[in-house]
């Protein structure tokens, strides 16, 4: 097992709460799997698994409404599968036909510090020792290059990393916020961020399941639970 540290900034996030069915409302902080799904962007092989400790909010949240064209459906798998049998077949989606505008509950100006384990599957086998994924994560995040774009919750809001290799002697920076900024992240008086998705558990892979926790911020901090912890409930 190997622990890391990125920083991760953006724009605009949105972490979107899944009890909102219509208009997007995110969480007041990134999750745990939007948190994981970042590290996969740099790195990610079947035998890999990246477990989210610790997300550290860096910037006050902030909130913008925006008002988006979206599209109300997708190609659906039915005419796909009618196409690849026939050979031929129209699967162009015409956005004309489809558009909708929703409204939407944005973060905006967000930077985090999230703290993560690497770990090697138990039965990943001789050929994958942990120390070439090590390697190959660590010449990654160095040099910036990710596998695909990582973004904060939508693909449209995408996401700048930085690897902190030591964050020991790189300790997040508070110093600057307000006293309005410094309550708003629970500096003082822990804040409760209520039920949080936490991950999908994919034991079923036809009916993944959610799993949720009860998030508090404290002195800019969200501790996350482990999967396998009481905590975590489906």
């Amino acid at each position: 097992m190997f622990a890391y540290c990125l920083e991760i900034s953006g724009e605009y996030a949105c972490f979107t709460r899944p009890e909102m069915k219509v208009e997007r409302v995110s969480y007041d902080v990134m999750t745990p799997s939007a948190a994981r799904a970042v590290f996969e962007a740099i790195l990610w092989k079947p035998p890999l698994r990246w477990r989210v400790r610790r997300i550290e909010v860096l910037r006050p949240i902030r909130w913008i409404s925006l008002r988006r064209n979206e599209v109300s459906g997708v190609v659906s798998h039915a005419n796909v599968r009618t196409a690849m049998n026939a050979g031929q077949g129209d699967l162009a989606q015409y956005i004309e036909d489809e558009r909708q505008q929703r409204a939407g509950l944005f973060l905006r100006d967000v930077a985090y510090r999230v703290h993560a384990d690497l770990d090697i599957k138990p039965d990943a086998g001789p050929d994958h020792p942990p120390i070439k994924y090590r390697e190959m994560f660590e010449r990654r995040a160095g040099k910036g290059q990710c596998v695909n774009q990582p973004y904060l919750g939508c693909r449209e809001f995408a996401a700048r990393f930085r690897w902190v290799a030591d964050p020991l002697a790189e300790p997040p920076d508070w110093s600057g916020l307000g006293e309005w900024s410094r309550a708003e992240l629970g500096f003082g008086q822990p804040r409760d961020l209520g039920y949080m998705l936490h991950d999908l558990d994919f034991t079923d892979p036809a009916d993944p399941t959610p799993r949720f926790f009860r998030a508090r911020l404290e002195n800019g901090v969200v501790a996350v639970p482990d999967a396998r912890s009481e905590e975590v409930r489906g």
